[in-house]
């Protein structure tokens, strides 16, 4: 039974790196910076022509996947910074649950304030400021 529960611990975060990894292998031969492409527009900046937090993050990872880091900074500063941290927390949740135990950050209670605090002014930042 614990081999079971073991195996099942590490099935979401797995599957979430093998979609990692295959969007991934997509976007690496896919330019983002060049129109007709397969891939999703944001929601947000469709509706309200504003760049989200996010944007740029495509654009961003194609960049680093070709070593052009300066334009990945250009493309995404947040998201480029904030990349490590989750990172890390795919790591450590792929590795907890590799050892047949189920891993879920526990974020303190003023985090998710903080993090959509960051969010909304970098929306402004880089819409308002440019």
């Amino acid at each position: 039974m614990a081999d079971v529960v073991g195996r099942r611990a590490a099935v979401a975060p797995l599957a979430v790196l093998t979609a990692g990894a295959a969007g991934a292998a997509y976007l690496y031969t896919t330019d983002p910076h060049e129109p007709g492409h397969l891939l999703p527009q944001c929601p947000f900046r469709l509706v309200t022509g504003w760049l989200c937090p996010a944007c740029g993050g495509t654009r961003m990872v194609y960049d680093l996947m070709h070593g052009q880091f300066a334009a990945a900074w250009a493309d995404n500063r947040l998201l480029l910074l904030a990349s490590p941290y989750a990172l890390a927390l795919l790591g450590r949740w792929g590795w907890e649950g590799l050892r047949g135990r189920r891993w879920q950050p526990r974020p303190g209670r003023t985090t998710p304030a903080v993090i959509l605090a960051v969010a909304v002014a970098w929306t402004v930042v880089r819409n308002v400021v440019g």
